[in-house]
């Protein structure tokens, strides 16, 4: 009688333990092998063609950089990968350390600033961005 209770004792915590190990298989989820390593993204949304959606503008600070020669060049070429507010973001830098880094943004990261205009830049930053005459 013992041994047949041992027996039955043994399949039944094997059963609650291999319902044990389906239930968490089935919470965490399932992946096949072909699945491992992707993800996988959720249905779109259906948009319904007699509803109205709207979108605000995306919120873009004005950017307060010091009037002077030059000034449209920086506007205009360094808002192409990056905003302006980077210029007023960087710590004081020496006047030879803005020319390197408007011939950095030019020449590594193929900005495509023309000669003239990366000159007027760098003057530019010179003029009002380094530890001397920084106003801002």
């Amino acid at each position: 009688m013992r041994n047949r209770l041992r027996a039955i004792f043994l399949v039944m915590s094997s059963l609650v333990i291999a319902v044990g190990l389906l239930y968490a298989d089935l919470k965490k989820g399932y992946y096949s092998p072909a699945q491992l390593g992707s993800v996988q993204q959720a249905a779109p949304i259906e948009l319904l063609p007699d509803s109205n959606y709207e979108v605000a503008a995306f919120p873009v600070p004005a950017v307060d950089l010091a009037p002077g020669d030059g000034l449209q060049d920086v506007q205009i070429y360094c808002n192409t990968c990056h905003s302006p507010r980077y210029i007023t973001m960087q710590p004081p830098l020496p006047a030879a350390m803005w020319e390197s880094e408007v011939n950095k943004m030019n020449k590594t990261f193929g900005a495509g600033i023309p000669e003239e205009n990366a000159r007027k830049i760098f003057l530019y930053l010179q003029a009002h961005y380094t530890a001397e005459n920084r106003k801002r």
